[in-house]
């Protein structure tokens, strides 16, 4: 028996037949050492990065940034790869400024499209509506953030400050959005 593959024979180790075999309809699907191996690898890297993040103290910005847009992440793997936001917030200012003008820049991009979404809407409906929407997923990615460095007992000091910050920049960044797009309230005359 020959140990070199042969033209179209399968290269595969048994170890990764039977990860194959176990794939067919009726069969339990259990992982093989070699994919539990890597699994757990990539798992401890991950945990490995956000160790650091967290012991940087100031990286706190970015994991609020990265918690806010984490469904962003997602649609954007399949043409950009897994780590795409991670490698791109990596190089970038993670102030409470920047911060909120990323997750205000990204969310605010996309009520163009909402609005051509919603033409039965008045252009008042459209805004108080899209606000509503993007406002809600902010403050659930802030709060996941905040409970995450809660948790890991790190929220205090300056990060407190600095995410408070930047719930106060964002907040004010959509206020100041609706309002662009309301009608200017009637103001009685003053020179009277």
């Amino acid at each position: 028996m020959s140990l070199l593959p042969t033209p179209g024979a399968s290269s595969l180790t048994p170890a990764a037949h039977n990860s194959q075999a176990s794939t067919a309809p009726g069969r339990i699907n259990k992982p093989s050492p070699l994919e539990r191996s890597a699994r757990d690898e990539m798992n401890a890297q991950l945990i490995d990065n956000l160790n650091v993040s967290i012991g940087a103290g100031n990286k706190s910005q970015q994991l609020l940034y990265r918690s806010a847009i984490d469904k962003i992440n997602e649609l954007l793997a399949p043409e950009f790869g897994a780590d795409a936001l991670q490698a791109a917030a990596s190089k970038q200012d993670n102030s409470a400024e920047a911060t909120a003008e990323r997750i205000l820049s990204l969310s605010l991009g996309f009520y163009d499209s909402y609005a051509q979404q919603h033409p039965e809407m008045s252009e008042e409906e459209r805004a108080s509506s899209f606000v509503a929407l993007v406002r809600g997923g902010f403050e659930q990615g802030f709060n996941e953030a905040r409970d995450i460095l809660d948790g890991l007992k790190v929220l205090g000091g300056d990060i407190a400050s600095g995410i408070q910050q930047t719930y106060e920049l964002v907040q004010k960044g959509y206020d100041d959005f609706l309002a662009s797009k309301l009608p200017a309230a009637t103001t009685t005359d003053s020179s009277a």
